[in-house]
């Protein structure tokens, strides 16, 4: 009888995350329920929890007196492990991403998912990768204070309004605020080494705030960023338009972050220009480090060849795996590569600034451990990214600036293909990597995977 309770509980839990997913898929600011990153952290993070310590959250305390609310109104939250031995003084605060809400609907749909609401978060994540506390998953950051600030107010962190009427709260801005305020009282404030980072919108997030970081420590605390999939480009879609940017406006005008974006970049361009890596990260006075792949998947999927700019899903098995593209369509891919490669050329002048960019078709390797760094991770000049990151933050090499040659060239890219028509997810031997998107059939899939798992 107890076993059949415990069976419940785990299968109730489990439903409650899979409505969550759904729920926040549509808040992806294309009005489709579906998103796309959703699915790459859902399905990863079911491969890994099983075996890896889980670090709990901790909800921030009095944040809602100072107006550092989720979307619906809820604490936000954290998770941290301590740092030890020689790293016990330094920190590492990892920014979450997960998309952003660009209209009143997407947000109301999004404050229901862990995206918009505390209520919904996991109340304990797996830390890998940069996040791991192993050195031979590690190696430079291992021991640091490691801190995964959540991500819950679909704007990067940037916000500072509401809306009373549908009780909408934008306030990321204030959550940044307050996390950094907990995170200085729980020793931060005597740091002697720090570096900030994330991952997607949490990489942008790590460029926006990247020199409010630098200002809140000591002169004397050596302050770094790092950018993970966060160079987000204004580039024209598969149909001539502008997908990101329209979403993008969306976001800057209904949370109103014009007041909070760089003013170097509104003194001379629209705030939704402002919003775009690529007119901010030159001027950024810290070290930036900046861990990009060429042929960003998030981007392919979302911003180059959305439904909206593809209703006749000509691109579909294209942008679902990049060896069912045809010569034109890659060409195209290859002017997004050219343009990345563009946009960070004046970044790369600075002797101080880094750089990864290789030509892999994925999105967000700094946290999953399998390409931050493993033995057959993803290398440029004979660098894995952990040890390309740690060269840069350290200082043990100069000048370490790796743009890589166009696709085909990269074999050792772990790429992620989306698979619409498989029911059964996948993991290859030859650095490929299968993730349906969602569906009713996988969700039962990966319940029934893991309720076989609980009873075994």
């Amino acid at each position: 009888m107890r076993s059949i309770l415990s069976i419940a509980v785990v299968v109730c839990w489990l439903c409650s995350v899979a409505a969550a997913v759904f729920r926040s898929g549509s808040s992806d600011g294309f009005g489709k329920a579906r998103d796309t990153e959703t699915a790459i952290s859902f399905l990863e993070n079911e491969l890994i929890t099983s075996s890896v310590p889980m670090v709990p959250l901790t909800l921030i305390q009095g944040a809602d007196s100072k107006g550092a609310v989720c979307l619906d109104g809820t604490l936000p939250g954290y998770h941290l492990d301590r740092g030890f031995g020689s790293g016990a003084n330094s920190w590492l605060i990892q920014l979450e991403g997960g998309g952003w809400c660009n209209n009143h609907r997407s947000c109301v749909y999004r404050k229901t998912s862990r995206r918009g609401s505390s209520n919904f978060m996991e109340k304990a994540l797996a830390f890998t990768g940069i996040l791991s506390n192993k050195p031979e998953e590690n190696p430079d950051f291992f021991n640091w204070n490691r801190i995964k600030l959540r991500y819950c107010d679909g704007a990067s962190f940037a916000g500072d309004s509401q809306d009373q009427d549908s009780q909408l709260f934008y306030r990321g801005q204030r959550i940044w605020q307050a996390a950094m305020q907990e995170f200085l009282s729980l020793g931060m404030q005597q740091a002697n080494q720090a570096l900030l980072s994330g991952c997607s919108a949490g990489g942008l997030a790590s460029i926006l705030h990247c020199d409010e970081f630098r200002e809140l420590l000591p002169s004397s605390t050596k302050v770094k960023c790092l950018s993970d999939a966060g160079m987000f480009l204004d580039a024209v879609d598969v149909s001539g338009g502008h997908s990101l940017r329209n979403m993008f406006q969306g976001v800057v005008t209904v949370q109103n972050l014009q007041k909070n974006l760089s003013s170097t970049c509104t003194n001379h361009l629209d705030p939704t220009s402002c919003f775009f890596p690529q007119n901010l990260v030159s001027d950024i006075k810290p070290p930036m480090f900046l861990l990009n792949t060429a042929y960003d998947s998030w981007q392919i999927q979302e911003s180059l060849a959305p439904p909206t700019a593809d209703p006749g899903g000509i691109w579909k098995a294209c942008k679902s795996d990049h060896s069912h593209c045809n010569s034109s369509q890659i060409q195209f891919f290859q002017e997004f590569r050219n343009q990345m490669v563009l946009a960070v050329n004046a970044f790369s002048t600075s002797d101080q600034n880094g750089l990864f960019i290789n030509s892999c078709f994925a999105h967000c390797q700094s946290e999953r451990q399998d390409t931050w760094f493993a033995q057959d991770s993803p290398q440029l000049n004979g660098k894995r990214v952990a040890e390309s990151v740690g060269d840069w933050y350290f200082d043990r090499a100069k000048n370490i600036k790796n743009i890589d040659c166009p696709y085909p060239c990269d074999k050792t890219c772990h790429n992620l293909i989306f698979d619409f028509d498989q029911s059964a997810l996948e993991i290859s031997a030859s650095s490929r990597f299968y993730f349906p998107l969602f569906r009713a059939s996988l969700v039962s899939l990966v319940l029934t995977k893991l309720i076989l798992r609980f009873l075994v």
